[in-house]
């Protein structure tokens, strides 16, 4: 099996409270009292109190073509992954050469070669190091990942593989865009980085929490309910109400039968890692859980402190887990996020 050896979540440098980026960003996407007022309310509404920037706040207002916010992305976040991966291999007590495989997962930029063959050559990595950059998955792209991962280290157990997650959210903009899918995502997502390293149970370095069970889903005829359009001004915001409906219509089931098929039922998980995608996200998945909110309250706490960091937030919350919680040994936890598709993903693990 997989162990989860060190996770290290990371955040730009510029933080904001959530009214002070609202105040800043409401010139730039509508004109329209009314539609400020929806956006003002939509904002105070999201349960955030700060968001992460790669930029200074100011610096949107002249963030100019998607060229421009691209090649911010690229490199805001190799210079981020560089600093998550350091810490984590650090913690893990291996060295860039060590690393066999790596995994690259953002939906914000895009590069070829992707950043995380820059960050190989940065940081010394092994020529025949084997990547595998992604695209497209979206929120649930930090529980997928884990769960490749798993999957390749299952039968590569004497080796090591990473797991990169970059997403900066506020360089995907969309300027004089008063959609309410627009202004719901300019006050709920949030800018964040993160490393996993993770080894084969045969490696020398196996430690910490092992990944026992994956399971995914994909749900048809959901394909325009949360994503991108892609339009000459980069990434155009797919958002809607009906996410927490498809949670609702079949997380029950899903997550019942991954557990049953595990020999366990909610009331033998002990530590929940949802993503935080926003309230009624999180309160559509306690839900389908069975569990009270406070079940998942260091989703809860992430959302607050940084919003919704797409594929890095769940991973941001296993890290909490992992170093807040300290889950005693025999513990089970389940990671859990959805994405566009729409899609779930689910993870099992247990301490050792």
């Amino acid at each position: 099996m997989t162990r989860i050896a060190a996770v290290a979540p990371v955040l730009p440098a510029h933080v904001y409270p959530q009214a002070a980026i609202t105040a800043e960003l409401a010139p730039l996407l509508t004109r329209d009292p009314g539609r400020r007022a929806v956006m003002e309310r939509l904002h105070s509404s999201s349960r955030i109190a700060h968001r992460h920037t790669a930029l200074p706040l100011e610096a949107y207002r002249s963030l100019g073509s998607f060229r421009e916010a691209n090649d911010a992305f690229i490199r805001i976040a190799t210079d981020l992954l560089e600093g998550a991966l350091r810490t984590a291999l650090t913690d893990a007590a291996l060295a860039p050469a060590d690393i066999d495989a790596l995994f690259f997962t953002s939906v914000t930029g895009i590069a070829a070669p992707s950043v995380d063959a820059l960050l190989a050559t940065r940081m010394g990595m092994r020529p025949d190091v084997k990547r595998t950059p992604s695209f497209g998955l979206g929120c649930v792209a930090g529980a997928a990942g884990l769960a490749r991962v798993a999957d390749y280290l299952d039968g590569h157990p004497a080796e090591v593989a990473v797991l990169l997650s970059a997403e900066l959210c506020s360089l995907t903009l969309q300027r004089d865009d008063g959609t309410t899918g627009n202004l719901v995502a300019t006050g709920l997502f949030g800018d964040g980085a993160t490393a996993v390293v993770l080894v084969g149970d045969a490696h020398p370095a196996a430690r910490g929490p092992r990944i026992e069970a994956t399971r995914s889903a994909l749900y048809p005829h959901t394909d325009d309910i949360l994503g991108w359009r892609v339009g000459g001004t980069g990434f155009e915001i797919v958002l809607t109400s009906a996410v927490a409906s498809v949670v609702d219509a079949h997380l029950p089931a899903d997550a019942a039968a991954f557990l049953a098929a595990h020999g366990l039922t909610a009331a033998g998980v002990d530590h929940w890692v949802a993503h935080p995608g926003g309230p009624r996200v999180l309160e559509a998945l306690a839900a389908a859980f069975g569990v009270p909110d406070a079940a998942l309250q260091r989703s809860w706490d992430s959302l607050e402190a940084v919003g919704n960091l797409s594929s890095s937030s769940v991973l941001h919350v296993l890290a909490d887990t992992i170093e807040l919680d300290r889950p005693a040994p025999g513990a089970v936890g389940v990671i859990a996020a959805l994405g566009p598709g729409l899609s779930a993903e689910f993870v099992l693990m247990r301490w050792p």
